[in-house]
């Protein structure tokens, strides 16, 4: 949730993410901190650079997370998480990454540590995940699925 809040700050975006509003902020963003505005050895060049990967970063990842974006997917996600089972799952901070039998792969964000033991400590995983992640927390597919698709 704090990259969420971080990139939601970093974009001026308050409630729901909309995508032509996030576009469009984006690009001013860019322009704002295109390295190429400044000269080799200038103070803020490597501001600019460090901003401009920011900037991109951010805007992939609420790209990903946007109501738009979940409902273009939604036929494919319902389908892997009543379809597919739990492969395997790290939990870094409060992300939880679970891959599926059918080579999907999502992120959860909120699943603080009290709420991933249980996880792990449940004899049905597959039915706790959807009782407490599936439906109820903001999630995304991963970029290490996507990497593997393009691949």
């Amino acid at each position: 949730m704090k990259r969420i809040n971080e990139y939601k700050k970093l974009f001026q975006v308050e409630k729901e993410i909309d995508l032509k509003e996030l576009k469009l902020k984006y690009r001013n963003l860019v322009k704002e901190w295109h390295p190429d505005k400044f000269r080799e050895g200038d103070v803020g060049g490597e501001e600019a650079e460090v901003m401009s990967r920011r900037v991109i970063d951010g805007y992939h990842f609420l790209v990903s997370i946007a109501p738009e974006t979940l409902a273009a997917n939604e036929v494919e996600y319902t389908k892997t998480i009543s379809e597919a089972g739990i492969s395997d799952f790290q939990h870094k901070g409060n992300v939880l990454e679970i891959s599926f039998t059918d080579g999907t792969t999502y992120e959860y964000f909120g699943v603080n540590r009290a709420l991933f033991i249980k996880f792990v400590n449940s004899d049905k995983r597959i039915r706790f995940a959807k009782r407490n992640f599936f439906n109820s927390l903001v999630y995304r597919k991963s970029k290490k699925d996507l990497e593997l698709q393009e691949a």
